[in-house]
């Protein structure tokens, strides 16, 4: 019976040494039943890189890390065997990535060829390398970081001294009572305008009329010009019907006869001359007239005087 019951112990043990074994393959992602094609990748570095890492290719898992083998013999190098499905078909040329994100999560990507005909066989060796991936990125930085940390230092101290000066607090007060002003004066603006908006239609009506009027006005001042260059074009059809240059003839004529008698009356020829150049003449006849009209004006005053005058003197004869 003890025999019987240490050989239940033992086929127990070996069973959950099996269960074990399967379920840590199963764990590492490592495919127990299915047969997958074995491949060796190199690479130079393989910083978080573990057995069991999936193994993707245009991000769908292919396969598993199995182990990791640095290789004595050819220094800075390390291989790596890994299981990937038989149906993926690899072309020659691809290469493996080692990419971590930044919570340390490691996998490795396939970057497949382009040359789809000429394909990797079980057991040929991909080359690998290592890609840092955003963290690579930001520590491929610090250095740069580091180098501007005195500068940030001196800048930032150059901003809390500015920001310690009360010559900065005044020149925002300023600023704070240029604003306010701002703001006045936009609101002031805004009413001028609201008022400019209503006068703005009756001063364009005015403006409409007035050029309706200077509108009225040139119309007339084009006709009266119209009338004018009719008025002058029917003169110069009554003007070339005159005999102009007759009409000039006799008027030369007419003024040379009047510049003769000018003339002659200037020398003192005929009765005007003499009577104009005679200055005897001129004043004997000045009297004459003027006796002429003392006679008159005696006659109005004592016309009995030259009546009775007349009348006897008839008698006497």
């Amino acid at each position: 019976m003890e025999n019987k019951k240490e050989i239940r112990i033992a086929i127990i043990a070996i069973v959950g040494i099996v269960l074990l074994f399967f379920g840590m393959q199963f764990l590492k992602g490592l495919s127990i039943f299915s047969s997958d094609s074995p491949y060796l990748m190199r690479f130079n570095n393989i910083t978080g890189l573990s057995s069991s890492s999936p193994i993707l290719a245009n991000g769908y898992r292919v396969g598993t890390v199995k182990s990791i083998n640095y290789d004595y013999d050819h220094q800075n190098e390390i291989l790596a065997e890994v299981a990937i499905d038989k149906r993926m078909k690899i072309p020659r040329g691809s290469r493996a990535e080692i990419v971590s994100d930044m919570l340390g999560n490691v996998q490795v990507n396939i970057i497949l060829g382009d040359n789809s005909k000429d394909l990797l066989v079980p057991g040929d060796i991909i080359d690998g390398r290592l890609n840092d991936g955003a963290l690579g990125d930001v520590q491929a930085m610090i250095p740069a970081i580091q180098s501007m940390l005195p500068k940030l230092d001196s800048i930032l101290g150059s901003v809390n001294a500015l920001l310690a000066d009360p010559a900065l607090a005044a020149s925002l007060h300023n600023v704070n009572t240029i604003t306010n002003n701002l703001t006045t004066s936009t609101r002031e603006l805004n009413s001028l305008l609201g008022y400019l908006n209503k006068d703005v239609p009756v001063i364009a009506g005015k403006v409409n009329r007035v050029m309706d009027n200077a509108g009225t006005m040139m119309t007339t001042a084009n006709n009266t010009i119209s009338d004018a260059g009719n008025l002058i074009h029917n003169m110069n059809g009554k003007l070339e019907g005159i005999d102009i240059a007759g009409t000039m003839d006799k008027v030369n004529g007419t003024m040379s006869n009047v510049q003769a008698l000018t003339d002659k009356i200037s020398k003192g020829e005929g009765s005007l001359g003499m009577l104009i150049n005679d200055v005897s003449l001129y004043d004997n006849l000045s009297r004459t007239v003027n006796d002429a009209d003392s006679l008159l004006v005696n006659l109005r005053q004592h016309p009995k005087r030259y009546v009775h005058f007349s009348i006897f003197g008839k008698k006497d004869k």
